[in-house]
């Protein structure tokens, strides 16, 4: 990968920060695989030659592989977590009645010898000359045959054994629908590493980060199968299935049993397929974009939602490419193979069966993903919030324009998320790594609501414009670089002009809350003297509306004084005032309206609800039930 200049990108050393100096780098990887999968043991076996290109400053001596398969065992990592756990996924447990009480216990626990997941490696060689390989969980450790110089590559070729567990999250067989394989994760996946070093996070259900670079994958299974999945499809015309060009009649010799589907899939940081006997195929084209393939179980309960969803599937990938930037790849595959919903590269796998408008919806964020996470591809371990709360926010804007009833609000349901999570007081900040929340409920609602409100928050501080200028701009300046939260905040500075250190640390890094109230509203003389608090730590701008008896509305704007900005009016129709600033450090902010207190029928802080203030009940006067 040619190195990329990236200033942004910040080091922490011994707690001392300094802005990198040097050009931006990044790993390579060039993946070629053939495959073999036994349908009927479900098992497979594979050969692995990996072209690992080092375009850091370090020389390395040791490398990390993913074992992904091997966290589906009793006794792993991920059963340890299912167990221990307060609210364990419901999809990994299974409920029983032990002395009239509810237990829940690890399906992983219960699994037999042909049901586990598994992936053994053997016969690793570096350049020809073997190397030792140690299994640790999930994690393959490298002691390599021979250091890798910085600006140089060398070749890995390894074989591998694995055994597909029945699906218990994300990857598997036999799903509840009844699709055979969802093979994600399923292969031997170098770690990434990066400015910070190594990342070898075990695998215990959460998230994935991965290297660019390329996969070349022959796949070889029954015949009778229909595959989908990441990258293009090379053998069209020996496959058939549906994937041949128009009028190209595939016949198969008696003889054949199996055939090898061979996938190119560029420039991605995964290869995800799945497979099943009665996959229907259905392709369609975005006007001058991508082509759409959409593979379903061929049940007549599920083909109209399937079918009706795909027109859906057009408009919001047309309102992404609009809103953030052009989708990279020619090709997007939905697929029912999931159990709920997984973004993966170049496709999702997801569940097929439920209503129409869950499918959708289900389809409108998986789609999202591939901007966020295999576009941009923060990481997720560390910044969940990066990837399922923007993922969120455009999924949240893709449902409103295609709904046939729009809101002025579509990110509603996540502040009321985020506002039940503060009120539990189990909130952790942001910056929890995804495997460490005490709650699982927790994590969700960090990463996905209050990660959506980052960004849509984000635009109640500088603007709406200036907010789709930054998601643009982040888009283009970060695709395939794996940005940082230091990157989303620095993109929104530049199109702004605003100083927002203090939003990306009391924001993401700690717990703290917005809470403004109307104090006082007191009458001097012809004039109103209005009294604000800040009563939460986290400090905030002010939006404020004053409604008059006689129907005439004005606003005041009160900049936040460490902000170094001014917002433009968001609704011009209406006359600001600007007042002077606010600093944080002093509790109460007074002004006053050229008018007598008797003809305010209503004054408000933040009429958009776009500001996180957690008890909004005191943001307005006369107070709620008074009058």
């Amino acid at each position: 990968m040619k190195k990329l200049l990236l200033l942004s990108t910040v080091f922490l050393v011994f707690g001392n920060t300094f802005a990198q100096s040097t050009s931006y780098w990044q790993q390579h990887v060039d993946y070629k695989m053939d495959v073999a999968l036994n349908v009927k043991n479900y098992q497979y076996k594979g050969k692995q030659e990996l072209v690992y290109t080092n375009n850091s400053p370090d020389t390395l001596k040791r490398i990390f592989y993913h074992l992904y398969n091997n966290a589906f065992q009793p006794g792993s990592e991920m059963d340890a977590r299912v167990q221990s756990i307060i609210d364990p996924d419901r999809r990994m447990v299974n409920k029983n009645k032990v002395d009239g009480k509810e237990v829940k216990e690890s399906r992983i626990s219960k699994l037999k010898p042909n049901e586990i997941g598994c992936l053994k490696i053997s016969n690793f060689m570096q350049d020809g000359l073997p190397a030792s390989a140690k299994e640790v969980g999930t994690i393959l450790e490298v002691t390599l045959a021979k250091p890798i110089f910085p600006n140089s590559k060398t070749t890995f070729t390894l074989d591998f054994d694995g055994q597909v567990p029945v699906q218990i999250r994300r990857s598997g067989r036999n799903n509840a629908e009844g699709v055979e394989f969802s093979m994600a994760q399923w292969y031997p996946k170098i770690a990434e590493f990066d400015f910070e070093g190594w990342h070898t996070d075990p695998y215990i259900a959460r998230e994935f980060h991965g290297v660019w670079g390329s996969f070349d994958v022959n796949i070889t299974i029954d015949k009778d199968y229909v595959l989908g999945g990441s990258g293009y499809l090379q053998n069209k015309n020996e496959i058939g299935h549906g994937y041949q060009d128009a009028g190209i009649v595939v016949s198969y010799p008696k003889k054949t049993k199996t055939l090898t589907w061979h996938f190119i899939a560029p420039n991605v940081h995964d290869f995800t397929f799945a497979a099943d006997k009665n996959y229907l195929h259905d392709v369609v084209q975005v006007p001058n974009g991508t082509t759409l393939h959409f593979l379903y179980k061929n049940n007549p309960k599920i083909t109209d939602n399937w079918r009706n969803a795909e027109s859906k599937t057009v408009q919001l990938m047309q309102f992404y490419n609009e809103t953030v930037g052009k989708y990279p790849y020619d090709q997007y595959s939905v697929i029912q193979g999931g159990d709920g919903g997984m973004e993966y590269a170049m496709c999702t796998l997801v569940l097929g069966e439920g209503t129409f408008d869950g499918l959708v919806g289900v389809i409108a964020h998986e789609m999202a993903h591939s901007w966020f996470q295999h576009v941009l591809a923060s990481n997720e371990s560390k910044h969940g919030w990066m990837d399922e709360g923007f993922t969120s926010f455009l999924e949240d804007l893709g449902m409103n324009e295609i709904a046939e009833k729009k809101v002025a609000n579509p990110h509603e349901g996540s502040y009321d998320g985020y506002y039940y999570m503060v009120k539990t007081g189990k909130e952790q900040p942001q910056t929890t790594h995804s495997d460490r929340y005490e709650v699982n409920q927790i994590y969700s609602i960090t990463s996905y609501s209050k990660g959506d409100i980052f960004l849509s928050q984000l635009g109640y501080l500088i603007g709406k414009a200036n907010l789709m200028k930054t998601l643009k701009r982040y888009f283009n300046d970060f695709k395939f670089k794996h940005p940082t939260p230091n990157d989303i905040k620095r993109t929104a500075e530049r199109v702004s002009g605003a100083n927002l250190d203090w939003y990306l640390t009391d924001w993401t890094q700690t717990t703290n809350t917005i809470d403004y109230g109307i104090k006082n509203v007191t009458e001097n003389g012809n004039n109103t003297t209005v009294t604000l608090e800040r009563l939460g730590r986290m400090p905030m701008p002010i939006d404020l509306s004053v409604e008059y008896t006689d129907g005439t509305k004005e606003s005041f704007y009160i900049p936040l004084r460490m902000m170094s900005f001014e917002k433009e009016n968001p609704n011009p129709e209406i006359k600001r005032t600007i007042l002077n600033d606010w600093a944080w450090a002093y509790p109460t902010f007074e002004f006053s309206i050229a008018k007598p207190k008797a003809t305010i029928k209503k004054i408000t802080i933040d009429e958009s609800g776009l500001m996180a203030d957690v008890n909004r009940e005191n943001n307005v006067f006369p107070a709620v039930g008074k009058k």
